[in-house]
């Protein structure tokens, strides 16, 4: 008889969303049998969403690369590693030589962040290209978060958590935790937590143009009108201070900055800005009651006020609300983790807490943060002639043709390098202008340890992952192609380090080190360590010179003059041209485009459409589920409606990710169900002026009939 495979359970955590839920998953040789949530693991507490599933479908994805590619005038051709090393090397050189420095551009997209080999690797590599034309997906997504964590905390990295597992008041801007399991905010099983709050006799609203999954589940929702979000803060934060009902407490120890703050929110009443947001002043006014008055409150802002004009000022007043009514760091208030691996620490312990404008995008005067470029100004550096123009292009892991402001633009951009490199494993919207493409091993063949979503997560625990499949000869992983072509820019040897190695040394001189926690410990314990909730760090976390939090920065508070303009202005961000204004859509099946080629994350019905108000498609004689244009400065889609009063009037609705009908990608099943993309209508002139943020949130747009 022939011999098969024990039946075998594997433990990790799903790397696929921020929510870094534990997995069981049953397995037979090579053969995936079940993935579920693992009930044994500290935080996750059993939950998986449906994305899970999609660990299976990517590793036996047909459509997924393995070994390196070339582009000939034939079409694709596989070559070896060796080769494509020091082809990559030697193009990168040519160009530099010829060029400059700065005529190399990269790009570093989401699933960076969620893989252990890339957060510790591709850094060396970047930096041996020494350009100062880097771009990631944080300016197209969560960089006001950052921007006022330096600023306030002196290091960008020290980001305000919620406390929701003992708060009473729950305000959410702009989020929709019950479909991203938190972003900014790592919480998995979110809804047993959201009802808990109620439970327990507390309270949640949402703040957000348009009444998502978490809204319909809270106890009040608010629509306001998009790109508003900053006045309804300064609004509240007027009102507190006008009615007393401010109490930071023992922060008043080590923050400075109050009264310049209350002499800033002054001129926002709630009876000046109620016309301008659409919220009564009353109901403004009750809403600072409220949460001033709540025995533990916390207000948490996520994408819908980041990625919109004035989303450095958002960020900062949710922090300057917490703050001021005492609702931070303190439990239920937000909070700042202590992970196992102390990022934080560790970048400080070398100076690295950030930085603001050290040189400047050389087309459009984007300042630089930390290293970066808005990704607003990447098409623009390919397009414009001159010394710096980017002649050639390194992508990694990102799709930014999908995720980026203007993805038509971009593509111009990258059709016309010298020479481009995605590390990926797709061949997409974006890596089909590449000339090289190195895929990295990914998913159950990596080990996995979460360095980012353990620094926001809304409990301190920790968890190593290995691999669950051993890789094929032909694959690499994602720190052996780092290495390699750092040596191939640089000739310096391999250093011997390992993503295990360093792992481990960070976990055992971490803060932690007193437990006994190590790599060794972790590999013993395959359900994960919960390290204990969020506990007060102030002032000792702070990495201002003076270890005092700032609560006015200069830098922030000369920005108020533009939302002085905007709340003078009566057109409401609309244009005559184009009077709608656009907005975007999490979902839970789509964390990013990767998920698309997974038939059971796409299979059902079309997820891809444009919500629109009954009385907006009244007026302009539109059925549900017609075929429609939507246009705006940067272009025009085709995509099916959605008729819903979840919107508000004047709000049009559609999803990221979508948009698989170009030529020459390899996406079997996403181009089956390609739908279109959001960002051929966004516009790389919108960004917040104060952080570079691409404003993606308010985009002014039209919608008609298909012609």
């Amino acid at each position: 008889m022939a011999d098969f495979p024990t039946p075998q359970t594997h433990y990790r955590s799903c790397n696929l969303c921020e929510a870094m839920c534990g997995l069981e998953i049953n397995y037979q040789g090579r053969e995936i049998h079940s993935i579920k949530g693992d009930k044994k693991d500290p935080f996750s507490r059993g939950h998986i969403c449906p994305k899970a599933v999609a660990l299976k479908d990517i590793y036996e994805d047909k459509d997924r690369l393995k070994q390196p590619l070339r582009k000939t005038p034939s079409g694709w051709e596989i070559m070896s590693w060796e080769d494509a090393f020091e082809e990559v090397g030697k193009r990168l050189k040519q160009v530099r030589e010829k060029y400059g420095n700065d005529a190399v551009g990269t790009y570093q997209g989401n699933p960076s962040a969620h893989n252990l080999g890339t957060m510790l690797y591709a850094g060396n590599f970047i930096r041996s290209l020494k350009t100062k034309n880097r771009f990631t997906a944080t300016s197209a997504d969560q960089l006001p978060h950052h921007f006022a964590g330096l600023s306030m905390f002196g290091h960008y990295l020290l980001l305000p958590i919620p406390d929701v597992d003992r708060t009473e008041f729950l305000l959410l801007f702009g989020a929709n935790p019950l479909v991203s399991n938190g972003s900014l905010m790592t919480a998995p099983d979110i809804g047993k937590r959201l009802r808990a709050i109620q439970k327990r006799g507390g309270k949640i609203v949402v703040v957000d143009p348009r009444r998502t999954e978490t809204a319909a589940k809270a106890d009040e929702h608010i629509f306001i009108r998009p790109g508003q979000d900053a006045l309804l803060l300064l609004a509240l934060v007027h009102t507190i201070f006008e009615e007393g009902l401010s109490k930071p407490g023992r922060l008043t120890e080590f923050t400075d900055g109050f009264e310049k703050v209350e002499t800033v929110a002054k001129h926002f009443s709630p009876e000046r800005v109620a016309a301008k947001i659409g919220i009564a002043a009353s109901a403004i006014r009750q809403l600072a009651r409220e949460f001033a008055s709540a025995k533990r409150a916390v207000c948490y802002g996520r994408m819908g006020v980041s990625t919109q004009a004035f989303g450095g000022l958002c960020q900062w007043l949710v922090n300057v609300l917490n703050i001021i009514t005492g609702n931070f760091d303190r439990e239920g208030g937000a909070m700042f983790t202590l992970p196992a691996f102390d990022q934080v620490a560790f970048l400080a312990a070398t100076g690295k807490v950030g930085s603001i404008g050290r040189w400047s995008s050389r087309v459009n005067g984007f300042r630089e943060f930390s290293g970066e470029l808005p990704v607003a100004a990447m098409a623009a550096e390919m397009l414009t002639k001159g010394d710096g123009q980017i002649k050639a292009m390194v992508t990694i892991a990102g799709n930014p043709v999908l995720s980026t402001p203007n993805g038509t633009q971009l593509e111009k951009g990258l059709s016309q390098l010298d020479f481009m490199l995605a590390i990926d494993i797709y061949l997409n919207e974006t890596t089909r202008h590449a000339d090289i493409i190195l895929p990295p091993a990914t998913g159950l063949e990596t080990s996995h340890y979460d360095l980012v979503f353990n620094v926001l997560a809304i409990r301190n625990t920790t968890k190593y992952s290995p691999p669950l499949f051993e890789i094929e000869a032909h694959q690499r992983y994602d720190w052996q192609i780092f290495k390699a072509l750092t040596h191939e820019m640089t000739g310096k040897p391999d250093d011997g380090t390992t993503p295990e190695l360093m792992l481990d040394f960070a976990l055992q001189s971490g803060p932690y080190k007193s437990q006994g926690i190590s790599l060794e410990k972790l590999k013993d314990e395959p359900h994960g360590i919960d390290l204990g909730p969020l506990r007060p760090c102030l002032p000792r976390r702070l990495f201002t010179p003076d270890k005092r939090i700032n609560l006015a920065p200069e830098i922030i508070c000369e920005d108020i003059q533009r939302l002085k303009e905007m709340l003078s202005n009566t057109e409401n961000g609309r244009e005559k041209d184009f009077p709608f204004l656009l907005i975007g859509r999490r979902q839970l099946r789509s964390n990013n485009s990767w998920m698309h080629n997974s038939e059971r994350l796409v299979k059902g019905k079309n997820r891809c459409t444009v919500l629109l108000n009954p009385q907006d498609a009244r007026r302009l004689s539109i059925q549900d589920g017609q075929q429609v244009e939507v246009s705006s400065k940067a272009g025009t889609i085709q995509i099916a409606t959605e008729i819903t009063e979840d919107i508000l009037e004047g709000v049009l609705s559609i999803p990221h990710g979508w948009g698989h009908h170009r030529e020459g990608i390899q996406l079997a099943i996403a181009q089956k169900n390609s739908g279109a993309s959001i960002n051929d209508l966004t516009d790389h002139n919108l960004v917040d002026v104060l952080t570079g943020n691409a404003a993606f949130s308010g985009v002014p747009v039209k919608i008609q009939v298909k012609s």
